[in-house]
């Protein structure tokens, strides 16, 4: 999954890309309002996390002109005022949800788990696809009951699958949503992070879930369009 954090104040910044990397989601930064905005129009993202007080643009006039150009993409909003008529104003330009500063992590991090459970994507925190099952909020992964452990990197991978099942997905697809700018562009990170779940999700069962679909990427299916 793969987070936008628009915050100008350098440690709370850090703290949030430190924290969100270690989970496992992918992680770009903008420092200013018209930064985020940039970030957001040049990339899909599962969730944002935004700062109401910006420079060169506020929070809620970026959250605004994302929802006026259609962008429908889950907002947590980071404030220092905890003013009902604050919160209020938030909510109505289009936030998701807030969370007021100063925040215990664990808390954002439930928080944006619940922002990605909402529909578009598969709702819940236990995917399932055949056999293989994910436990969002436990970070387990078990296929016909036998534990399977995972890089945070490979979680996210697999988790971006699972959320997208029978779906035929582009490398391209995959390294925006998993990867964030910083590695975007190496070209075979998703080949070769694709073969690392592969020797841990399929090997040893007699029906593989990850599919190649030549000329195109990889599918999470119980039987491959075009494998």
């Amino acid at each position: 999954m793969r987070i936008l954090a628009v915050e100008d104040e350098p440690g709370i910044a850090q703290f949030v890309r430190q924290g969100l990397s270690e989970a496992g989601y992918a992680v770009d930064v903008a420092r200013d309002g018209e930064e985020g905005l940039d970030y957001a129009l040049a990339a899909e993202y599962d969730a944002i996390v935004l700062d109401v007080l910006l420079p060169r643009m506020d929070g809620l006039s970026l959250l605004r002109e994302l929802r006026d150009r259609g962008i429908k993409t889950p907002v947590l909003l980071l404030t220092a005022r905890d003013a009902v008529d604050d919160r209020v104003q938030g909510l109505d330009a289009g936030a998701d949800d807030y969370l007021v500063k100063p925040f215990a992590f664990p808390e954002l991090l439930a928080r944006i788990r619940a922002l990605l459970r909402r529909p578009p994507l598969q709702a819940g925190t236990v995917l399932h696809v055949g056999d293989l099952e994910m436990d969002t909020a436990r970070r387990e992964v078990r296929r016909a009951g036998r534990t399977i452990e995972l890089s945070p990197r490979e979680f996210a991978l697999l988790e971006y699958l699972m959320r997208h099942p029978r779906q035929i997905l582009s490398r391209t697809q995959i390294a925006e949503h998993v990867w964030n700018f910083d590695f975007y562009n190496e070209s075979n990170v998703v080949d070769v992070y694709i073969g690392y779940l592969r020797r841990k999700v399929d090997h040893g069962f007699d029906q593989p879930l990850i599919h190649t679909v030549r000329g195109v990427g990889y599918q999470l299916s119980l039987a491959a369009e075009d494998a």
